[in-house]
């Protein structure tokens, strides 16, 4: 961006990068392509050391998340709610923070993934590693995922996508991850045609493994890109189901605000080198930390359901906040 300005989209007809919130009633601020300067470089990555995280447990934070996924199983159990994905934000201490350096071993540590560093002056900064696409759309064709189900990988790995044999997964991940490959075909039923999904495989992100089911499709020439993402996001990955109810749930009992957390970034209609093609290339911000001044704020959460375990719940967003610590 040339000044420091603000800038929105409501339409997602403009060309740039768009950094949304979780809040869909909340404005989606646009980095437009015409204010923007665009350089390209090749990072040569050492090889890093990734220190075991020493920190010690918040007992507050882990007793107020713990009563907090309690109620939500309760209130699943005695409503329509079916899944609601509970977070929670995590500060850590920061000494002789060096942007470059986290953004490089962020690199090495998700080679696979999406990862990023954004800044506005009036907003702030942000960095993350994200392993879920939100959607991928050329002209009209499209690809999404569902991504949903977590465990601990055995052996911690650099990389992103990388298939696991003789992995079990428990009914409630199953069953996670098939309502929201359920939810995004329901909601991609009326806006597309040619849809297509694949068979759900076991992925690798980090030290983390995840289920993740790929779909493609078609838009219809009565949608438009506005209508697929507001089909699409906030998704049961990150939001639960049914969507709204869900999403009350979380306003009303998380006790903090998401902002950026679980929204989605990137690059907006951007034209591909034959001018002829427009391409939107977004992700859901997932392991993602916001930095101001001298400390680092690390979103993490997990999907609730009738068959959670409050203190496994705890312990899954313990897991997922280790990678982002130990790159600090």
């Amino acid at each position: 961006m040339n000044d420091d300005s603000l800038m929105y989209t409501e339409n997602f007809t403009e060309s740039g990068f768009v950094f949304t919130p979780f809040n869909v009633d909340e404005k989606a601020i646009l980095f437009p392509s015409e204010k923007a300067t665009f350089l390209e470089e090749v990072l040569l990555l050492n090889d890093f050391n990734f220190d075991k995280n020493e920190s010690l447990v918040d007992e507050d934070s882990k007793e107020n998340h713990i009563k907090i996924v309690e109620k939500a199983i309760d209130e699943i159990n005695k409503s329509d709610l079916q899944k609601v994905v509970i977070s929670r934000k995590e500060s850590v201490q920061l000494s002789d923070f060096e942007l470059l350096l986290v953004y490089q071993k962020l690199l090495k540590k998700y080679q696979n993934a999406f990862v990023y560093v954004w800044f506005h002056p009036n907003v702030g900064l942000w960095l993350g590693a994200t392993p879920e696409t939100l959607l991928q759309i050329s002209d009209a064709n499209f690809k999404t995922m569902s991504l949903a189900g977590t465990q601990v990988a055995n052996k911690d790995s650099e990389s992103t996508f990388t298939e696991q044999i003789n992995v079990v997964w428990k009914s409630k991940e199953l069953e996670e991850q098939q309502l929201v490959t359920d939810f995004i075909e329901k909601q991609l039923a009326t806006i597309s045609s040619n849809l297509k999904i694949d068979k759900t495989e076991t992925i690798r992100a980090g030290n983390l493994l995840h289920l993740r089911t790929k779909v493609e499709g078609k838009l219809l020439e009565k949608a438009d890109l506005k209508s697929l993402i507001r089909a699409l996001h906030p998704t049961p990955a990150v939001c639960g189901l049914p969507r709204n109810m869900a999403r009350d749930f979380i306003i009303k009992n998380e006790n903090y605000n998401r902002s950026f957390y679980t929204g989605f970034l990137g690059e907006l209609n951007l034209k591909k080198s034959n001018g002829a093609i427009q391409s939107s290339q977004l992700y859901v911000n997932l392991r993602c930390m916001e930095i101001n001044h001298n400390k680092a704020s690390i979103y993490v959460g997990g999907g609730i359901t009738k068959d959670s375990i409050p203190k496994n719940e705890w312990k899954e967003t313990v897991s997922k906040s280790e990678t982002m610590k130990k790159v600090l």
